[in-house]
C-alpha cells in the first residue's frame, strides 16, 4: 500500500497495468497540465501516419489486405514458416489463447506482466507463479514473458526451447509473449525456429508508439492458427490498423534508427534516475524499473506533477518509468525528481 495515500481503493487502477489516466486526474484534479504518462511502455516516438486511401476507412476489410498485413508481419519477425494470426491487440489474442487453451495447470514464469494470468484465471484457468524454467516441466500451460515486464530480463532462446521439450510429452502449451522484443532481445526471439505446441504473441502498438491502433500478432502452428482465427470472428482488425501496420512493419530503417534513439534515452533516464537515489533494477528501451525505499512518496509528488508512472502493490520500494517523449517531459521529470 503506498504510504500517505487517501484513495486506496483505486490504488488498484495503477498496479494492475498502465495507462490509468482517467484515473489520475480524478485523483489530483490540481495536478499540472498536461499529464505525461510514462506509466505504459509504450513507444513515446510514434511511427509517422501515412495518408490512407478512403476505402480503408469506408469498407470492410478484405481477406486478402489482412493476408498481406500477415504476410509482413511474419518477415518482419523472421516467422516465414509460422503462421501469423493478426489482432485487435495482444491483449485480445491472449483473452482469446485463454478460451482455447488447456485450463487445468497453467504457470507464468513471474513476476510478470499481470493480465496473463488474468486472462487465464477470466477463462476458468488455475494459474500459479513460477520463479524458474526448472518449475514448469507439468503444465498444461507454461507463459514467459520476453523480455521480461517488469525487470527486462531476457530468456535465451535455447532455454525455451528445452521447456518446449520438457512439455511436449504431455501436450503442453508453451505462450512466449514477446511485447518488447523489437528493440531488446530479439536476437533470442522464438518466432524464426517456432516449434509446433508454441505460440509467439508480439505487440505493434509498443513498439510504434501507436497503441490507439490496437494491433498485435499471434504466431502459431496451423491448428493453433485456426482455433485463434474461430475466437477472434470476422473483421478482427480494422482497415485503417492493416493499412498502417502493414507499412511500418516494412520499414526496417525506422526500427533502426528508433533503437539508437531509444538506447540513448534509456541511459540518459538512467542517469537521472540515479541521480534521484534510485537504483536501476532492469528495463527495456521502451522503460526502465528503478528501487527506492520511499519509492511510494516519490510515486505520490509525481503524480502531484502531473506525471504518471507505475507503482507494484506487491514491491512498494520499486516504480517502472517509460521513456518521456519530448524535451519539456524531461525537464518536468528532473524537476519533479528533485522535489
Amino acid at each position: 500500500m503506498t504510504a500517505g495515500l487517501d484513495w486506496t481503493a483505486e490504488y488498484g487502477a495503477f498496479t494492475y497495468h498502465g495507462g490509468a489516466l482517467e484515473v489520475a486526474r480524478r485523483l489530483r484534479p490540481e495536478a499540472s497540465e498536461p499529464w505525461i504518462d510514462l506509466s505504459t511502455g509504450i513507444n513515446p516516438h510514434s511511427y509517422p501516419l501515412p495518408d490512407l486511401a478512403p476505402d480503408a476507412w469506408s469498407r470492410l476489410p478484405g481477406d486478402g489486405a489482412l493476408a498481406e498485413l500477415e504476410a509482413a508481419a511474419a518477415r518482419r519477425y523472421g516467422a516465414a514458416g509460422g503462421n501469423v494470426v493478426a489482432g485487435p491487440g495482444s491483449q485480445a489474442l491472449i483473452q482469446a489463447l485463454a478460451r482455447i487453451a488447456p485450463r487445468d495447470a497453467v504457470a507464468v514464469l513471474g513476476p510478470a506482466y499481470g493480465g496473463l494470468k488474468s486472462a487465464f484465471e477470466a477463462a476458468g484457468a488455475r494459474v500459479d507463479e513460477a520463479k524458474r524454467l526448472e518449475d514448469m516441466t507439468n503444465l498444461d500451460v507454461a507463459i514467459v514473458v520476453n523480455p521480461n515486464n517488469p525487470d527486462g530480463r531476457i530468456t535465451p532462446r535455447a532455454d525455451l526451447l528445452d521447456l518446449h521439450r520438457r512439455l511436449a510429452p504431455r501436450g503442453g502449451l508453451l505462450i512466449v509473449d514477446e511485447a518488447f522484443a523489437d528493440f531488446d532481445g530479439e536476437g533470442e526471439s522464438l518466432a524464426p525456429v517456432l516449434p509446433a505446441g508454441a505460440v509467439v504473441l508480439r505487440s505493434f502498438g509498443k513498439s510504434f508508439g501507436l497503441a490507439g491502433l490496437r494491433l498485435g500478432f499471434a504466431i502459431a502452428s496451423a491448428e493453433i492458427a485456426r482455433h485463434l482465427r474461430a475466437a477472434l470472428g470476422p473483421w478482427p482488425v480494422s482497415g485503417p490498423a492493416i493499412a498502417i501496420g502493414a507499412k511500418a512493419l516494412a520499414d526496417r530503417a525506422w526500427t533502426e534508427a528508433m533503437r539508437e534513439l531509444l538506447g540513448k534515452d534509456a541511459a540518459r533516464l538512467d542517469r537521472l534516475l540515479e541521480g534521484a537515489g534510485f537504483r536501476v533494477a532492469g528495463g527495456t528501451r521502451l522503460f526502465r524499473l528503478v528501487q527506492k525505499a520511499d519509492a511510494s512518496a516519490i510515486f505520490e509528488r509525481l503524480l502531484m506533477a502531473g506525471i504518471l508512472v507505475r507503482p507494484f502493490a506487491d514491491a512498494p520500494d520499486r516504480l517502472r518509468v517509460g521513456i518521456p517523449g519530448d524535451e519539456s517531459a524531461w525537464r518536468r521529470l528532473a524537476a519533479a525528481l528533485a522535489g
